[in-house]
Parts: C-alpha cells; structure tokens; sequence
C-alpha cells in the first residue's frame, strides 16, 4: 500500500486535558465570552488550550482528514461554546458531546460519516474511553499530557505501520 493510503480518514478527540487542560463541567466558571484575543470565563479568568490544539486541527483539516470531537461532559453548552470561541468549529465535522459511555458517540459519529472504525484514531485522556472505542477497532491514542504535535505525528506513523501490517 501507498503511504498516502495509510492516512486515517478520521480523527476523533476527547475535549478535557484532551485538547484543553481542565474539565469543562468542574474547573472553569461559564459562560465564556472574548475580552481583546483571549477567552475568559465568567470570573475573568483566562481560558487556554493545549498549546499545539490550534496547529493540529488545521493541519488536519488541510490535509482532509475528517475531525470529531467527543465528550462525556455534562457541560455540553459550555463545552461547544468554548469550541467556537477558540475558532476550532470550521475544523471539526462531527460532534458528540453528552455523559455516559463514548460507545454511543462513535456510532452516531460512525453512522453520520460511513467512515470504518479501522479507518479511524481517537486520542483521549482517559483509560476507560480508550478501553471501550478500541473495541469497536479504532486505533486509540492515550494522551497523557495533552495534545501534542509530536503525539499527533507518532501517531499518524503508527496508524500507518498497522495500515501497512494489514
């Protein structure tokens, strides 16, 4: 197979410590709203993302690999809200965001885009996440510290070594 055949078509992120360092529903204080180029929250505090987020979406996004997010946070507005603030929507095509199981979302995430779950990665923070999606045979990345671009780029090396395997 061709390198370029052994891209995913799909990229699916968890949000908390994920893409962002903090839990939505516990650490940060809605709603949100722009003060000057930063996002604060309804105490003023300054609300940021991991670092590489912004890189790593548009990266993607240029290079045509579908984006999804999915949460199981119950602070689904202020979860989407902060998405938008960031400027992070235009990326991202598929959006689940509601407790309970990530089972549920990938289904509705697989069923909207027909896209094979072989044929997608999911970084998450989370154990129980990465335990359950890679039962449905997506490629699971643990993100220990937060996105990365370096955690991206090894990613995508390993997808593309088990692509090749197969």
């Amino acid at each position: 197979m061709a390198a370029s055949t052994c891209l995913p078509l799909l990229i699916v992120f968890d949000l908390d410590y994920t893409l962002w360092p903090f839990w939505v529903d516990t650490h940060v204080q809605p709603p949100f709203r722009k003060q000057g180029d930063k996002i604060v929250d309804a105490h003023g505090d300054v609300i940021k993302h991991y670092k590489d987020s912004p890189a790593i979406l548009k990266r993607l996004h240029d290079q045509g690999i579908k984006i999804g997010v999915a949460s199981r946070t119950s602070a689904i507005t202020p979860a989407k809200q902060l998405v938008d603030l960031f400027g992070w929507k235009k990326y991202i095509s598929y959006t689940q965001i509601y407790p309970g199981s990530k089972i549920p979302h990938f289904k509705a995430i697989q069923k909207e885009s027909g896209i094979d779950y072989s044929q997608m990665i999911f970084f998450d923070d989370e154990h129980r996440n990465i335990r359950d999606i890679s039962t449905l045979g997506v490629f699971c990345v643990d993100v220990p510290n937060g996105m990365s671009m370096k955690l991206l780029e090894d990613s995508l090396k390993q997808f593309e070594q088990r692509c090749k395997e197969l």
